[in-house]
């Protein structure tokens, strides 16, 4: 009789590790939300309206203390653009919470277009208080990014295509050519 209880118990006990095992592997999959909880999730995070985590966003996926990941909207591309004058830093893997841009609470003039001359973004948009412009473009695309400030462009071409980057910290802002 010791033995079937002995044998149930640790049959139990293998059972119930299996389970915690396999809870854990699956926690590693990412997660699937709404498109619009995620981009409220990633706004929150940039803006400091989250502390005491770290995140960052991949092409593919935003990262929450290097363990819980939430897959991106399948046809939006996360990019956060730092223009710049005098200081910069190497990026490519945005940190939603670590990356610090130059220009903080500044109003950019902010033109995209396609390859195709489709106009995606012509508008006026302020920096946040990490100096970082973000954006969320249709995926897969190149576009032509136009960028002023009180007299000054910078222009670039970037593209949302799998394994791209979501920090751009190469735009620095010149004197326009002719003024």
């Amino acid at each position: 009789m010791k033995r079937k209880i002995l044998i149930i118990t640790g049959l139990f006990i293998v059972a119930i590790g299996g389970y915690i095992i396999f809870q854990s592997v699956e926690k590693k999959e990412p997660n699937e939300i709404q498109a619009q909880d995620i981009k409220k999730m990633v706004y929150d995070y940039s803006t400091g309206n989250i502390e005491g985590q770290t995140a960052s966003i991949t092409s593919k996926q935003l990262i929450v203390n290097d363990s819980i990941v939430y897959k991106l909207p399948e046809n939006e591309f996360f990019l956060s653009i730092a223009p710049y004058i005098e200081e910069t830093h190497p990026c490519a893997i945005h940190s939603l919470t670590g990356c610090q841009g130059e220009m903080t609470e500044k109003e950019f003039n902010v033109y995209i277009d396609d390859m195709d001359g489709n106009v995606i973004l012509d508008q006026a948009l302020k920096s946040q208080s990490n100096g970082f412009i973000d954006l969320w473009l249709p995926r897969d695309k190149t576009y032509r990014i136009t960028i002023e400030h009180e007299g000054k462009l910078a222009e670039s071409e970037i593209s949302t295509y799998e394994n791209d980057n979501t920090c751009i910290t190469t735009m620095q802002l010149l004197e326009k050519k002719g003024v």
